[in-house]
């Protein structure tokens, strides 16, 4: 493994970036299982800033600290300290939340893999969908807990359940609060694969180094292009998507397709069904 350098000075989250191109934020409150509370929330929008903005960063892996991923909102500090303060306040806080949670994860500049260590509970399931990619430890365990202490899901994980695993599973772990494997979370599509804890690292480092192959620019317009037509028309989508295509051809420095087609067509030199252009 590569160097790690360690940057920023936030509470609540580490980050490391490695000499190959992966930043690890790493959300830590171990002794909280991670648990989400205001200045996480709001330190987390300032680091996924930083990162975006850091030539050195080219994959983001978002994981926990300890034995979670993490265990939801902080439930003493939301639903006890901040719901008897003045409602203006709530509203910031909810803000905050949802902007690094989904907003700002939801089209990160960069390519980002979810690491699932362990517990992924409540208001976790947001930024697990938004991130691109994921891979579960097949021990992790993931749980909608909200029903069993009388509210709903908040914020937007009834949402990322809806979208991404179904309409029947969703509903059945909202309504029952039941808990899940990390393999169950792969045979339903919450996440891309799960592997045995020991092998988690590695695997996620295997992953990122594919992504670390293929050209930012392609990659940022064809993964933004895939989220935004899943809310679009067909016809929207035909313009939205060449859209986007003559927008990665205009700002790719490296001229990827240019290159790509001559590796292929001219040098014969890759099969760009099983291979990525020499960058």
């Amino acid at each position: 493994m590569s160097k790690m350098v360690a940057i920023g000075d936030w509470k609540t989250v580490k980050v490391e970036i490695g000499a190959e191109g992966i930043a690890w934020i790493t959300l830590n409150r171990p002794e909280k299982r991670n648990a989400m509370n205001p200045t996480l929330n709001r330190e987390m929008i300032d680091v996924l800033e930083t990162v975006e903005q850091d030539a050195r960063a080219k994959v983001v892996v978002l994981t926990g600290a300890g034995d979670a991923w993490t265990a939801g909102m902080d439930l003493k500090e939301y639903f006890r300290e901040i719901d008897a303060g003045p409602e203006i306040l709530q509203e910031k806080i909810r803000r905050e939340a949802s902007t690094w949670q989904w907003r700002l994860l939801r089209f990160y500049a960069k390519p980002t893999i979810a690491m699932v260590n362990g517990w992924c509970f409540g208001g976790g399931f947001s930024p697990l969908v938004a991130c691109d990619l994921a891979i579960a430890a097949q021990e992790a365990t993931f749980g909608l807990s909200e029903i069993n202490w009388g509210i709903p899901p908040g914020n937007l994980v009834s949402k990322a359940m809806a979208d991404t695993v179904g309409h029947r599973r969703a509903l059945h772990y909202i309504m029952t609060g039941e808990t899940f494997t990390g393999a169950e979370a792969a045979d339903m599509g919450l996440v891309n694969k799960a592997v045995p804890l020991a092998e988690l690292r590695d695997a996620t480092i295997e992953l990122a180094k594919k992504l670390l192959e293929k050209n930012p620019v392609v990659m940022r317009a064809a993964k933004h292009g895939f989220k935004r037509c899943r809310e679009l028309t067909w016809d929207q989508s035909e313009d939205y998507l060449y859209a986007k295509l003559d927008q990665s051809i205009l700002l790719d420095e490296e001229g990827g397709r240019a290159e790509g087609l001559k590796q292929f067509l001219d040098d014969k030199s890759i099969r760009p069904g099983l291979q990525t252009y020499k960058r």
